[in-house]
């Protein structure tokens, strides 16, 4: 088994004239769930956009499952769920599912489509349009139309965001179902609750590397009583990060630039 999904050296991304991620190094072990916190504007949708191939002004080394990240060869094994439902609104759940396993080449579609709708709880909604679900009926079909094509690293931006507790709850137990497959997941999140949830998690500001760590390991070293404290103790002892940041404009409303 390979030990490090993603290998990332020296990272960096300009928009704007400004570098928004400036060497940044990072390690995605295989087969754990890794979450990747921080602030509206800390960098993650850009990490992200590297990681699958879709970001522009890149430089540096993204190695993503042995490749160079944004290959053909990746087509089939990553699976990328962005901020916003990326499905169509005038399809049924099928025919949504049954489009992207195209995409992905998958030769057994009928059977790769149930097995996503199964994996997220959608049965009795295959045949339902996607417009006329809910929220998170939606974010679970941009779900299932990440995993139909049976990817091995799975990069999810922020997907519980705006749900409620326990749709939250019932998407992590997925993750969690899907990281025993022996699948790697880089989940993207600014609910710092959710960090009890990863096996490593990698904490972000301004473009910049604060901390690599284990939630275990967060809190014995800040002594804080959870998540959210730590990563504040973390905040303040960093102080401000030189020569990185959001590119003018940037900030919580800029969902594509995080």
């Amino acid at each position: 088994m390979r030990k490090n999904a993603v290998v990332v050296r020296e990272l960096r991304v300009v928009r704007g004239g400004r570098p928004v991620i400036d060497g940044l190094d990072l390690d995605v072990p295989a087969g754990s769930v890794v979450g990747l916190m921080g602030p509206s504007g800390s960098g993650k949708t850009t990490l992200m956009r590297a990681l699958v191939g879709v970001q522009d002004r890149v430089t540096g080394t993204v190695e993503v499952l042995g490749s160079p990240a944004g290959s053909p060869a990746l087509r089939r094994k990553v699976g990328y769920m962005t901020q916003d439902a990326s499905v169509y609104t005038d399809l049924t759940v099928v025919q949504n599912l049954r489009y992207f396993a195209a995409l992905a080449g998958r030769r057994d579609a009928a059977e790769a489509v149930a097995t996503a709708v199964d994996t997220v709880d959608l049965g009795g909604h295959q045949k339902q349009r996607v417009g006329t679900l809910s929220g998170g009926e939606r974010s679970r079909v941009s779900l299932a139309a990440a995993l139909v094509g049976g990817p091995e690293l799975l990069v999810l931006d922020e997907p519980t965001v705006g749900l409620d507790p326990v749709l939250r709850r019932d998407l992590w137990a997925v993750f969690r179902r899907l990281a025993a497959e022996g699948r790697t997941l880089l989940v993207s999140s600014h609910v710092m609750d959710e960090a009890v949830q990863c096996d490593r998690l990698v904490l972000m500001r301004d473009g910049a590397l604060v901390a690599d760590t284990t939630p275990d390991e967060l809190l014995a070293d800040t002594g804080a009583p959870d998540a959210e404290r730590a990563f504040l103790a973390l905040i303040d002892a960093a102080g401000p990060t030189p020569g990185a940041g959001p590119a003018p404009g940037a900030g919580p409303t800029e969902r594509t630039a995080r």
